[in-house]
């Protein structure tokens, strides 16, 4: 893994539209509400919530999977509450681990959340001191 991270946008319409790509990764399309935008592609904050549900659901995955704990699904959802002037940055994010395991536990499972918050999630670490985080879990068993 290299310390250097690389990303790029160029706009794709006479609007708000970017694609972004990197690496040789499928490109990622980012858009506006209408009338701004087209709203045919993920706003920037979504794209921040969803890269916070992709790295905070691998760090917490691979930290459970190492504890010995058997995963077989993992949904992250994030909710952010935006505030009402400019920035309309958020001021909170509600975010919700659904793990599918038959052998997880509570107590594994919060462990698994504070590790990655405090020292594995770098997009968590970035965005935790600027807005409020809230989480919650639950553990569901796998279908039979």
């Amino acid at each position: 893994m290299s310390d250097r991270v690389e990303a790029g946008a160029e706009l794709t319409n006479q609007k708000v539209q970017f694609t972004a790509t990197a690496r040789d990764n499928p490109p990622i399309v980012f858009d506006y509400y209408p009338p701004f935008g087209d709203g045919k592609g993920y706003t920037g904050l979504e794209g921040l919530l969803a890269s916070l549900c992709a790295c905070s659901g691998t760090s917490v995955l691979g930290l459970l999977r190492k504890n010995g704990t058997d995963v077989v699904g993992l949904k992250v959802q994030a909710i952010g509450q935006r505030r009402t002037k400019h920035p309309t940055c958020f001021e909170t994010i509600a975010l919700h681990f659904d793990v599918v395991s038959a052998n997880a536990s509570d107590e594994g499972v919060r462990e698994a959340i504070r590790l990655s918050e405090e020292l594995v999630c770098p997009v968590w670490a970035m965005i935790k001191g600027n807005v409020e985080i809230g989480v919650t879990h639950a553990i569901t068993a796998p279908d039979a």
